[in-house]
């Protein structure tokens, strides 16, 4: 055999043997290929499962927190009720103070009968008549009128009492009670939170009886009607409109410590 075909035989054989031992390590780097790419997709698939689990949490406690200002909401209208209808009824008792009491007549014998009780004072007192006092011999029906619609105001019915003050401002839009009337019609809106109808009965008194006696209340339901429409900034200026204009009154206290809750909200 030739030197040359030795050689060929030689390196073949060589070849051979080292086959085996290639393939073996092709073989185990694509083991490793695998198992990287194997542990890349789990550390993945675990980082999204931790992002999915972090925004379930943030989800529930956004519930959690939407669920307390609902509440709280319910609770603030609710005292926002509360407060101002108490507030009417003592605005309405220091405009008309109580009724005096009544003497009866004298005896035949020259003496007198001892005075009979005093007359408890009605919720909602006679309008103060700026002008010809007379005028009120002329309200009889509008007066009768007038009892109806604020008697269902008294017994809770707000949207009853709306459509009687209603009628009764187009049956008497100038009469005695028809200040009165404007006020307890945006006064039965606010109640049911229909803020956009009572402020334009609030509006309306202030710009046609600006220094009627409810004027001062209409003023300050004006503000928190804006309130309830969410224009923060014109109720701002309406509440602190109210401080300046009536000093010293409970419209005025009033209006001074909603006016401070505002403003302290923004702050939050």
């Amino acid at each position: 055999m030739s030197i040359g075909k030795r050689f060929l035989l030689v390196t073949a054989a060589a070849l051979v043997a080292a086959a085996p031992a290639w393939a073996q390590r092709q073989s185990l780097a694509d083991r490793v290929t695998a198992l990287e790419a194997k542990a890349n997709n789990s550390q993945a698939n675990m980082e999204l499962l931790n992002r999915l689990s972090q925004q379930e949490g943030e989800i529930r406690e956004l519930r959690a927190q939407l669920e307390k200002l609902q509440h709280d909401l319910q609770e603030f209208q609710q005292r926002n009720r509360d407060q101002y209808l108490d507030l009417d009824g003592r605005l309405n008792r220091m405009e008309g103070g109580a009724t005096p009491p009544v003497a009866a007549p004298a005896t035949s014998g020259g003496g007198t009968s001892p005075a009979t009780p005093p007359v408890a004072a009605a919720v909602e007192s006679a309008p103060s008549v700026h002008g010809d006092p007379g005028s009120l011999a002329q309200a009889g029906d509008e007066r009768t009128a007038y009892n109806q619609a604020f008697e269902k105001l008294k017994s809770g019915d707000y949207v009853g009492s709306a459509q009687l003050f209603t009628a009764f401002l187009q049956a008497y839009p100038s009469g005695v009670y028809a200040p009165n009337a404007l006020y307890w019609l945006g006064e039965s809106y606010y109640v049911t939170q229909n803020y956009a109808l009572a402020a334009e009965q609030f509006r309306a008194l202030m710009e046609r009886y600006p220094t009627h006696d409810k004027a001062p209340g209409s003023l300050l339901k004006l503000g928190l009607c804006e309130y309830g429409l969410g224009k923060v900034d014109a109720a701002e200026r309406t509440l602190a409109d109210v401080v300046s204009r009536y000093p010293g009154s409970d419209v005025a206290r009033t209006a001074d410590d909603r006016l401070k809750a505002i403003q302290l909200g923004r702050l939050r």
